[in-house]
């Protein structure tokens, strides 16, 4: 695959995802959308649909990584790291599209919802760090514990970047939409199972991207970025993929 191919399909397949995953986060969050309170299935759900939407999009183009952890872990098991920064740039670029294109699409219900005398209130006598819409464009913590909520990034993605580099010990299933399913599905179940405590972001342009959009965005009343955080879905997840890669190394 070339750089420019890489490149635009990362950043292509990373805008999807993050546009339809951060968008059901909005959807259930964001007063006078349909979807408000739906809950966390919906939400782990979308998530998995939004993996699954934009990898197929992407995956003729760059393999369709769509986060940093899977570039690094991939590229610890085949000694290949000559294409990473393109990979990692093409999805950092396409995190911030989407999420900048979340803000687009509920542009009216933003407005309403910062404007909210609730919440212009609470994010007015607030101490957290992290603004009232904050998790719509990036994960917390419910606890606020440094070391558990790195080892819950670490777990999380352990089991994503493993599963994706056992797929290929099943011949054609990897480069196959049988493949893509089940690590959309894979994704699913890691929300549903290990989302709890931290929101599982298991991608560092995920979280990342976004936040920095937040950061930028000229919305009311929002609050911090909580860039104290910041790091901990970052390198919580390259060293679950650094570790599943080395266990896959010695036991398969």
């Amino acid at each position: 695959m070339s750089s420019d191919k890489i490149f635009i399909g990362e950043t292509i397949g990373t805008a999807i995802l993050i546009l339809l995953g951060a968008g059901v986060c909005a959807a259930v969050t964001l007063k006078s959308s349909k979807a408000r309170n739906a809950g966390w299935v919906a939400i782990a759900f979308g998530w998995g649909f939004a993996v699954l939407t934009g990898a197929y999009i992407s995956g003729s183009l760059s393999g369709a990584h769509l986060n940093p952890a899977v570039t690094i872990g991939l590229a610890i098991d085949t000694g290949q790291w000559s294409k990473v920064p393109v990979y990692l740039a093409g999805q950092l670029l396409g995190a911030m599209i989407g999420a900048a294109l979340v803000w687009v699409a509920y542009y009216g219900q933003f407005k309403a919802h910062m404007n909210d005398p609730e919440i212009a209130a609470l994010a007015k006598n607030s101490n957290s760090p992290a603004g009232p819409v904050l998790g719509i464009f990036s994960t917390g913590p419910e606890i606020r514990n440094t070391v558990q909520n790195l080892a819950t990034e670490i777990i999380g993605t352990f089991v994503l970047v493993l599963f994706i580099l056992t797929l290929g010990l099943t011949k054609g299933l990897a480069v196959s939409g049988t493949g893509t399913m089940m690590v959309a599905l894979v994704v699913v179940g890691i929300g549903l199972s290990l989302g709890g405590p931290t929101g599982y972001a298991i991608n560092p342009a995920r979280d990342l991207g976004p936040r920095i959009v937040h950061a930028l965005l000229p919305l009311p009343n929002k609050g911090g970025s909580d860039w104290r955080y910041a790091w901990i879905p970052v390198v919580g997840p390259i060293v679950g993929a650094a570790l599943a890669a080395g266990l896959y190394k010695i036991a398969f």
